[in-house]
């Protein structure tokens, strides 16, 4: 089985709508990609009992991993951290090599004359308070740490909001424990392009080449482009365990679609990069 994930997105900027959350599609898209699952994708407030009762929740579900995004900063409601400590029941310490973290960031700040001087100031050491146990994760974008904790067979990895820090921590420490637990899975997607059929004329294809592929996942997108109007994007997946052959499973079931399309009367072709950009 596919190792389980769940993402907690937190921010008050992102359910006013204010940001978007674009960490969410992309560590979507990561996960899968490496052969993980992503079961489920929650926004909460920068509010200490929203936190907790998200991390609580999520817990109850025994994932393999939570990823939290946001409230690692050093103002006022950043919070993760916090919320995190009391869902686990465990007291927030200064950790001596997330400040050690922290201060060699601002010295080579200084170094290469982007700060003029580096202070650790309250808010800076703010960074540094983690939860009892955590493993403090080395941010080579930013100030604040990323950090890891265990929680029965569960690993939280909290990662900060700004994309560029959580893609780095992500890629640099999360990646690696996913393609460990996913080594034993092959993964394979493939898109096609569909005109002259709606989604409700398609539906029939699609269940018969799922009954027949019940390893492929077939998903229909209604897009519209300048070059080719209205079209369906069906976008087909497949994630086995060795030795089953992903991509095989998924051509064969790809190649019934397209028969089965074209004998209606409609349009299909291979998708390209342009036809599926969000």
């Amino acid at each position: 089985m596919p190792c389980t994930v769940e993402l907690v997105s937190v921010g008050n900027e992102l359910l006013i709508g204010k940001v978007s959350n674009t960490n969410a599609q992309w560590l979507a898209e990561r996960v899968t990609s490496l052969r993980g699952r992503m079961i489920r994708a929650v926004l909460v407030r920068d509010e200490i009992s929203e936190i907790v009762e998200a991390i609580r929740s999520t817990l109850d579900r025994h994932p393999d991993f939570i990823l939290t995004t946001g409230g690692l900063g050093p103002t006022f409601d950043d919070m993760t951290l916090e919320g995190i400590a009391h869902a686990l029941g465990r007291p927030l310490e200064l950790n001596d090599k997330a400040l050690q973290m922290i201060e060699r960031r601002g010295r080579r700040l200084v170094a290469e004359g982007r700060r003029k001087e580096f202070n650790l100031t309250d808010p800076m050491k703010k960074m540094a308070f983690l939860p009892r146990e955590a493993i403090p994760l080395q941010n080579p974008q930013g100030s604040a740490p990323g950090v890891l904790l265990e929680f029965g067979k569960t690993r939280i990895i909290a990662m900060p909001g700004v994309p560029h820090e959580m893609k780095a921590i992500f890629s640099e420490y999360v990646e690696p424990l996913i393609i460990e637990m996913s080594s034993n899975l092959n993964y394979f997607e493939k898109s096609l392009v569909v005109k002259g059929l709606g989604e409700s004329s398609l539906s029939p294809y699609v269940d018969q080449v799922m009954t027949e592929f019940p390893e492929v996942y077939i998903k229909s997108h209604p897009r519209r482009s300048e070059l080719l109007g209205r079209f369906i994007e069906l976008h087909m997946s497949a994630l086995c365990e060795n030795p089953i052959d992903a991509r095989s499973i998924v051509e064969k079931a790809s190649l019934l679609v397209f028969n089965l399309i074209s004998q209606g009367g409609a349009i299909v072709r291979e998708a390209n990069e342009e036809d599926v950009r969000r």
